[in-house]
């Protein structure tokens, strides 16, 4: 059966981690996790840049200008890779968007 795809992502939504997840450096693993209960997601450099703006005070599309200003690429790629990462997460109950 093929997994079920991530819901579209509100660009006005305000993305925060859960009670219980967390991004924390850990040698252990190897750099950035996001830690929930009894599970543990490595996270990329970019997840992290992207995971570290997820407060619940900046909107999706704040966070994706942002983004554009500070990578000078195209906003539709990095629409496109911000709402895939945070649909992603939203899906595995890892942010609450």
């Amino acid at each position: 059966m093929p997994e079920a795809q991530p819901d579209p992502v509100d660009l006005d939504a305000r993305p925060r981690l859960p009670q219980g997840v967390r991004l924390v450096h850990n040698e252990a693993h190897g750099g950035w996790v996001l830690l929930a209960p009894e599970r543990v997601f490595k996270a990329d450099t970019i997840a992290v840049e992207i995971i570290k703006r997820c407060n619940g005070e900046a909107s999706v599309r704040e966070m994706i200008d942002h983004f554009v200003q500070i990578y000078s690429a195209p906003r539709d790629k990095i629409a496109a890779d911000v709402t895939m990462l945070l649909s992603t997460l939203a899906h595995k109950k890892l942010l609450d968007l």
